[in-house]
């Protein structure tokens, strides 16, 4: 189902595109992830991520096949205490994408037996031919470099970022999981602002531009340190690992030929 096919915002697009539809395993990928966006229209937020997935479940229910949900780092951006997180911790979250996701969780358990709700940290990568990268780290690192744009890191928030491909490589692995709950996430020891200098340096960035162009953001989250790393052992104790943030960044400057 693509947005030509049905508009999330419109829950009953969906249910009426899904209604004659047959099949064993539904993907569940779609939500309006900008945090921003979001904050700004709650109900509209609340449409598209969580009402078109209640009428996604009734689907799933009535065909009786497997719905693999993302879900997201965000469920725990309310928690007092540092990450990571593993799938036993209770989830909280003060922002509306996150509540939205806790609140699709919710249903999921509560109507399906067969399931996998994959938590994903911020997952990362770059375009290629005919397909574009969301926005990740990596990319805003190089954009502040190629562009020589001042831009903010943030100080006071640490959070795993995970090379995509690693979650392509193992899918069908994924795909064969007990019904349950998957953290999807690299380690990462580090806070953001030290990712983005990392970065920074992996493409041999002078001192002097990273002092320029990759700037520490103190005042964002000053109030409380954000960490919701997500603990991936789970998922480590079956086969299915992700690497640390080093190797992630290594893996991605060589697919793409920024290791020279």
């Amino acid at each position: 189902m693509t947005r030509k096919d049905a508009d999330l915002s419109k829950p009953e697009e969906v249910e009426a595109f899904l209604k004659d539809k047959q099949f064993d395993i539904c993907f569940h990928t779609a939500a309006n992830a900008t945090t921003a966006v979001c904050e700004e229209n709650p109900e509209l937020a609340h449409k598209i991520n969580v009402e078109s997935t209640q009428k996604i479940i009734e689907a799933c229910k009535k065909n009786q096949a497997r719905l693999i949900f993302c879900s997201t780092e965000q469920v725990f951006n309310g928690k007092e205490n540092h990450g990571p997180f593993n799938e036993e911790e209770s989830v909280s979250a003060v922002t509306v994408y996150g509540k939205n996701k806790i609140e699709c969780e919710d249903l999921i358990h509560e109507q399906l037996d067969d399931y996998l709700i994959l938590r994903f940290s911020w997952m990362m990568g770059l375009s290629f031919d005919k397909v574009k990268a969301s926005p990740s780290i990596i990319k805003n690192v190089m954009n502040a470099l190629l562009h020589q744009t001042p831009t903010l890191f943030t100080c006071n928030e640490r959070r795993c970022m995970t090379y995509a491909k690693k979650l392509a490589q193992q899918f069908e692995k994924i795909t064969a999981l007990d019904t349950g709950t998957y953290h999807v996430a690299s380690k990462n020891e580090m806070t953001t602002y030290e990712t983005a200098v990392y970065i920074a340096k992996e493409l041999k960035a002078s001192d002097e531009a990273i002092a320029k162009y990759i700037l520490p953001n103190k005042e964002r989250y000053s109030e409380r340190f954000r960490d919701y790393r997500l603990d991936s052992s789970k998922l480590e104790n079956l086969g299915i690992t992700f690497g640390t943030f080093e190797e992630n960044i290594e893996e991605i400057l060589k697919d793409f030929g920024w290791d020279r």
